[in-house]
């Protein structure tokens, strides 16, 4: 009796090039889009639809923009702090193991 490996399992969920939390974020803005729709086509008519379309897919362009710059984990930027890397040892003490 052999284990499976399942290969797809650490993959995140990619959806229409949204992954992960970004497809509920766009999911949001386009209930949102359509409830304030709704809202404002039976206040304003075709101009209030035309506004709350606008909403609803201003809100999925952000989403869409937010993954690009931030991506889908959290990450600090430490820009104040200095790495040096040697190139190499030049002292010959310490390539020696005497």
């Amino acid at each position: 009796m052999g284990y499976f490996l399942y290969k797809g399992l650490k993959k995140p969920l990619i959806f229409f090039g949204l992954k992960d939390k970004y497809i509920y974020y766009a999911m949001g803005s386009a209930v949102g889009g359509l409830v304030t729709i709704a809202i404002l086509s039976s206040l304003f008519g075709i101009f209030g639809m035309l506004i709350g379309a606008a909403i609803g897919g201003t809100g999925i362009f952000l989403s869409y923009k937010t993954q690009d710059s931030k991506g889908l984990f959290n990450k600090t930027k430490n820009e104040e702090e200095l790495h040096i890397m040697p190139i190499k040892f030049r002292n010959v003490k310490f390539l020696s193991k005497k």
